[in-house]
């Protein structure tokens, strides 16, 4: 298998459970809910996305022929000062989405390399056995096949869910359950989404906040 690459580079992670944890970020190329062209977001499923999944041309982006090159290419951007103990690296396998790509010989490859696995998934596709920790995202209008996963990390509001979906939600085998505000260059969205995001988890004590630190940061 190829796997085709958009981009890695080596940062804090910004949101979810591992908010704040030095990570290996690698973005795949590829989704199967918006082609990444502005031209399609109108009718693509996914029509909130602001990350560039396209093409292999990012810092660090390219196709590997095999899993043990692309799982050294990750390892090579842990720092040497960082090496530390074997389980202690991190890596997200984002996207895009990622489960298009991911196989289980690139868990194993690096698995190999000392990494703790992290993916970042829509959902969409069935995860492989083998990851570390699973993260799904779900998206209106798209089937979820990933019922379960060690956390639900959900964008809000997004027309198509409905309270009664979310509570849904409740329902399935995800350890965290997370909402987190929809981002926007509207004016006044983002702070309407957050105000949203922060009464569902009062409302909803199941429910925490996620926050994308790394914006506030500003870093990758």
């Amino acid at each position: 298998m190829t796997y085709s690459v958009k981009e890695m580079f080596y940062t804090l992670q910004g949101e979810g459970t591992h908010a704040g944890r030095p990570a290996v970020f690698c973005r795949f190329a590829g989704c199967n809910l918006w082609t990444g062209r502005e031209s399609d977001r109108a009718t693509a499923i996914c029509q909130f996305c602001d990350t560039d999944f396209v093409g292999t041309d990012g810092l660090g982006g390219g196709k590997f022929d095999t899993a043990q090159a692309l799982a050294e290419r990750i390892a090579s951007f842990w720092p040497a000062t960082a090496a530390g103990a074997q389980g202690v690296r991190f890596v997200v396998l984002t996207g895009g989405e990622p489960l298009l790509q991911v196989d289980a010989a690139l868990i194993d490859a690096l698995h190999a390399q000392g990494f703790e696995i992290a993916v970042e998934t829509n959902g969409t596709v069935l995860a492989p056995a083998g990851l570390d920790w699973v993260c799904v995202s779900p998206k209106a209008g798209s089937k979820l096949v990933q019922t379960r996963g060690h956390e639900l990390k959900l964008v809000v509001p997004q027309a198509g869910f409905t309270e009664a979906d979310l509570l849904g939600f409740e329902q399935m085998d995800f350890g965290q359950l997370r909402v987190q505000a929809m981002d926007s260059a509207l004016p006044g969205a983002r702070s309407k989404a957050t105000e949203w995001a922060v009464q569902w988890c009062l409302d909803h004590p199941r429910w925490m906040l996620s926050v994308q630190t790394h914006k506030t940061l500003n870093i990758r």
